[in-house]
């Protein structure tokens, strides 16, 4: 009875929802357990506790926090946590942190990038993800609605959700977020890429050249050029051009 009893839980926690867009969780746990020494995470925002799930099974201390607990899991290491605010966790405490499909939803990234920051360890790292609006089918939906690819259409302003989406970020704004608060980008990748999101190959060379015309024109700070290029060669690389969904990984550099 007891072995069938834990049959049933794990059949049920195979199935707990991902809520986020196919094969993110697959990747992102792949970028993390590329470090042998992320042995405390923090899982945030932890949802109904999909990837909190998968490093429980791989017997990984993992922290899971969320705005309230819907998790579908039993985790005694779950708290309340508001990503807007300060993270209820000391200094230096975590090796790695994951942040799925959260930050584009909160009013606060910054700050809370900077409690990343704080409560991981140095050589820590920071794996998020985020809709891919920097993509050319994203861009192309932008310049036709005014609207992009993961929020199609005005967000319903009688109903306010934390599920709404509203801070979508591109990937130089991310990559300004990370780098101007002690953490920089390692790997830029994606979930996957839509065989419809090939349709946008026309787009690139006039896209790459209106980018490398403006960059060239408009920057006049040297060590910033030379940042530029290596900006450039993510934006045009297939995850970004193509990709579902954007996924950054940063590491935490302390003095």
């Amino acid at each position: 009875m007891l072995l069938l009893g834990k049959y049933l839980i794990r059949y049920m926690n195979l199935n707990i929802p991902e809520n986020t867009s196919k094969n993110t969780h697959n990747i992102v746990e792949s970028l993390l357990l590329e470090d042998k020494n992320s042995k405390k995470v923090l899982d945030i925002p932890s949802g109904a506790g999909a990837f909190t799930y998968r490093l429980i099974r791989k017997k990984i201390e993992v922290h899971s926090a969320d705005i309230e607990n819907i998790m579908q899991i039993d985790n005694p290491h779950f708290m309340d946590a508001d990503m807007n605010q300060a993270l209820p966790y000391k200094d230096s405490f975590f090796d790695a942190i994951v942040c799925i499909d959260g930050i584009e939803h909160i009013e606060r990234p910054f700050d809370f990038v900077r409690e990343c920051y704080r409560v991981l360890k140095n050589g820590g790292n920071l794996i998020v993800s985020t809709p891919n609006i920097h993509s050319l089918r994203s861009r192309w939906r932008w310049f036709l609605t005014g609207h992009h690819n993961k929020c199609k259409t005005p967000l319903d302003e009688g109903n306010v959700s934390p599920l709404h989406h509203i801070n979508m970020i591109s990937y130089t704004e991310m990559r300004y977020l990370l780098h101007t608060n002690g953490l920089s980008i390692e790997k830029v990748t994606t979930n996957r890429i839509k065989a419809i999101s090939y349709l946008y190959l026309p787009m690139i060379p006039l896209a790459y050249l209106a980018t490398k015309f403006v960059f060239n024109k408009e920057e006049k700070n040297l060590a910033q050029k030379k940042r530029n290029k290596m900006i450039m060669k993510h934006m045009f690389s297939n995850p970004l051009l193509f990709g579902e969904t954007m996924i950054i990984k940063a590491k935490c550099v302390k003095d």
